[in-house]
């Protein structure tokens, strides 16, 4: 005969009913609170209005509308000033800077100057999707930890197409920098983080800001000093709610080619770095810079590095061998091709 579920005494039913109760009605309390706070959105620029613009329109079109915006204009620019002094918006605060500092002491700033608990960053050619910040705030009100950073998919934009990144999460144990650096495919996109689908407490901001005077890589540093903080977590919607702007002939400081600088910041990073991980950058950043500037002796140089600190591993060195055998005009029509194959075997 089929075994009767055991009845439990009422008075055990009756406590987990309130623990359920106490779990809902503090889930309940917590999205109460992020939805009467203040978020503000830390807006870097220079040079480029009409993009600014688009972003600006972006976040005044969320649906979560409790916001002030925080541009922060880096060195003298009349002409973004001006399309600024067009925008009547009192969530609007423009910080001027007297001359250039560079994006990492601009987002500073920024938080600096922000009144929010919490903050978000948006690049100026970037735009948001207008439920992002609600959307983030719903899982925000989820975490536990004194220190979540909320991040989103997002739909790059490209040349040869359109890609939803990242096209994976992390693992449960798996570290953030491995995930970042060590690629399951040669594509790019699979594990990612970007700066404009951040949202975070001003707190986490104000402990671990981003390196001043820091010309590459910016976030990634950011991201994997975060990652070592106690009580710090990352969390992802797992839906693109960002367009980012992917034009391989746009000119920025932080994407300029320099595979020098980037391993030497790899080098001063290494405490932060798991071997796996320490192998995976210089595999998929610093090769591919030293390739794009044709620096073909880095290619022992860079092997030497990646056996000496590193733990490369099959994906890693065929990463490395692609970046300078493959040009990337040809991995993009690659990815555009392996993408279109994916969406078709969707269907």
């Amino acid at each position: 005969m089929p075994r009767r579920a055991e009845q439990r005494p009422d008075h055990e039913r009756g406590v987990n009913l309130q623990i359920v109760r106490c779990s809902l009605i503090s889930a309940l309390e917590r999205q109460r609170k992020l939805m009467n706070i203040l978020v503000s959105v830390i807006i870097p620029t220079r040079g480029r209005p009409a993009f600014l613009l688009r972003a600006i329109d972006s976040v005044l079109r969320q649906t979560f509308e409790q916001m002030e915006i925080v541009v922060v204009v880096d060195g003298p620019d009349e002409a973004t000033e001006e399309a600024l002094r067009n925008i009547r918006d009192e969530r609007l605060r423009v910080v001027a800077l007297p001359s250039s500092v560079g994006g990492s002491d601009a987002r500073n700033i920024g938080v600096q100057n922000a009144t929010g608990e919490w903050i978000a960053f948006l690049d100026d050619d970037d735009e948001w999707m207008p439920s992002k910040i609600e959307k983030q705030l719903a899982l925000a009100a989820q975490a536990r930890e004194p220190y979540p950073v909320i991040a989103t998919q997002l739909i790059a934009k490209s040349p040869y197409g359109d890609f939803i990144w990242p096209r994976r999460f992390p693992g449960e144990s798996e570290p953030l920098c491995e995930y970042l650096f060590n690629r399951k495919t040669i594509f790019a996109g699979e594990g990612l983080l970007q700066t404009s689908t951040l949202l975070t407490r001003r707190s986490l901001m104000e402990l671990v800001p981003f390196t001043s005077g820091l010309t590459k890589h910016q976030d990634i540093d950011w991201y994997v000093r975060v990652s070592q903080v106690s009580g710090a977590r990352f969390y992802f919607v797992p839906m693109p709610l960002v367009n980012l702007y992917v034009e391989e002939n746009r000119a920025t400081i932080s994407g300029r080619s320099d595979w020098r600088f980037s391993l030497n910041w790899l080098k001063a990073s290494r405490r932060c770095m798991s071997p796996r991980a320490y192998a995976g950058f210089i595999c998929s950043i610093v090769a591919s810079e030293a390739s794009k500037q044709g620096h073909w002796r880095a290619f022992p140089e860079l092997l030497r590095e990646m056996f000496r600190y590193g733990k490369p591993g099959y994906m890693d060195l065929s990463l490395f061998v692609s970046r300078w055998f493959i040009r990337p005009s040809i991995r993009g029509k690659l990815r555009a091709l392996r993408h279109s194959i994916a969406v078709k075997q969707s269907a």
